[in-house]
């Protein structure tokens, strides 16, 4: 394993995010606030609790899972287009530096960003609500297998992005909708049981379900089929990026 080179890759991408602070950490910071305070104003006032949790704090797990699957999706994604945009990719993919190492590198770099992201919005959460982290050795790590996994799914998106458009096309169209519908923002209980089957099918349920469930041991799906989920995501980008490179799909041709 060449430390060297995935160190290089790593505090590559980490200095690129502290050159615009503004915009990498900031903006995403302010923007989840500004959903905790329309939200927990607006419907906070019509809905005291949730299963016994104020809704304030019940959408806090929701919030913090919304901007950090965004955010390791944008920074993945973007951290492997930009060398393809602009035709570094070929010196990258010439150097002695396996794939396992590009991954590691950009990946690791992504899911660091996330994780900071997702660990200030928690810091700031607490400032407007009280909260009380139940399980917070299983918080940290569905925080951490959450930033891992969709930062290989961002490193997937921008290998296959062929312009700046597409590679916004899947977080917004797709990712996003899922997150929102996905119990972010309610419990699925709350939904009549033909809704509540539909739900199911959501595999972001799993992700949310889990992550609340450290924060206030309650949970809609048992979680084991949490943990399983995002496990069975996280091998599936792994399975999809061997590929990529064992075929030089959308980065040699």
């Amino acid at each position: 394993m060449n430390w060297h080179a995935v160190l290089a890759i790593y505090m590559f991408e980490m200095t690129r995010t502290f050159r615009t602070l503004l915009q990498s950490v900031i903006s995403p910071v302010i923007s989840t606030s500004l959903y905790f305070v329309v939200f927990g104003a607006a419907i906070g006032s019509r809905i005291d609790q949730v299963e016994g949790v104020s809704y304030g704090a019940f959408i806090v797990p929701g919030l913090i899972m919304l901007s950090v699957v965004m955010q390791s999706i944008s920074n993945a994604s973007f951290g492997i287009y930009f060398p393809k945009f602009i035709g570094t990719i070929y010196e990258l993919l010439s150097a002695p530096v396996s794939f396992l190492e590009i991954v590691i590198g950009y990946v690791g770099a992504a899911a660091t960003k996330s994780l900071i992201i997702g660990l200030i919005i928690l810091g700031t959460a607490s400032l407007f609500v009280p909260l009380e982290i139940q399980h917070p050795v299983a918080m940290l790590s569905f925080l951490v297998l959450t930033c891992l996994s969709f930062a290989l799914f961002g490193f997937i998106i921008g290998i296959w992005a062929s312009n700046f458009e597409q590679l916004q096309l899947v977080p917004l169209l797709v990712v996003t909708p899922l997150v929102f519908l996905g119990g972010a923002f309610y419990s699925i209980s709350m939904l009549p049981e033909t809704w509540q089957a539909i739900t199911l099918l959501n595999p972001v349920v799993y992700l949310v379900s889990g992550f609340r469930w450290s924060f206030f041991g309650m949970a809609d799906v048992a979680l084991g089929w949490s943990l399983l989920a995002i496990l069975g995501f996280t091998l599936a980008c792994l399975a999809a990026i061997w590929w990529i490179f064992r075929t030089g799909w959308r980065i040699r041709n």
